[in-house]
């Protein structure tokens, strides 16, 4: 269905991720088969729904979606003990307004969601893929945001950060070629929180664009 855009690591998920995961899927976790489904029947409350794809270890998310309790926030992810880790932080800081899908997020939106169901997207330092020969690999491509503009409902936003200057070069490049959205780089917003990830980043000196698309 699609190259995919993140490196499948070894799983060396811990005990504590793995009994998180074990535990606390039946309420976190989203079972998904080829068919659609009703988003806002996911939650306990009906309200915004904003995807985040590659969540990595869920640093961000459960900050946001603690911060921000009027939005209902999906996580997408592959790598299992992240889904672990941030299923333990969900239950530790008593967070309901998240729930988790593990799977490819070309499979999610080709058989999960419908279109016009997402209020915003968050893609948060999403793999480079830094050699030439690898960019067809960049999740950031035309086909990428015609899933992303079918999703979104008519106003809705799409929040990429990345902290390598030729990704954004990158970026700016793919969305001036397309007249779905309209936006580009912003002031690094207070709402997404600094992760261990990043603040490594920042001390080697590496330079964090954040971008915000609008739908139109």
């Amino acid at each position: 269905m699609t190259n995919r855009s993140y490196r499948l690591r070894g799983v060396r998920i811990t005990p504590s991720q793995q009994a998180a995961r074990d535990n606390l899927w039946a309420i976190y976790g989203v079972a998904t088969a080829e068919s659609q489904i009703e988003l806002d029947s996911l939650f306990v409350k009906k309200q915004p729904i904003i995807m985040e794809i590659g969540y990595g270890m869920g640093e961000a998310t459960w900050q946001i979606a603690k911060a921000n309790p009027e939005n209902n926030y999906l996580g997408v992810e592959v790598h299992m003990p992240g889904a672990g880790k941030l299923m333990a932080n969900l239950a530790q800081h008593e967070i309901t307004n998240v729930r988790l899908i593990e799977r490819d997020v070309f499979e999610v939106f080709h058989y999960i969601v419908k279109d016009a169901s997402l209020d915003g997207v968050h893609l948060f330092f999403p793999d480079p893929w830094p050699k030439k020969r690898h960019f067809k690999r960049r999740i950031i491509q035309e086909r990428f945001l015609n899933e992303v503009a079918a999703k979104l409902k008519l106003g809705g936003y799409l929040h990429i950060a990345t902290d390598w200057v030729p990704y954004a070069e990158w970026i700016t490049q793919v969305f001036s070629q397309s007249n779905l959205f309209v936006g580009g780089v912003i002031p690094r917003p207070d709402s997404r929180p600094l992760t261990r990830f990043e603040g490594q980043g920042i001390s080697k000196d590496h330079a964090v664009n954040d971008f915000r698309f609008t739908k139109v």
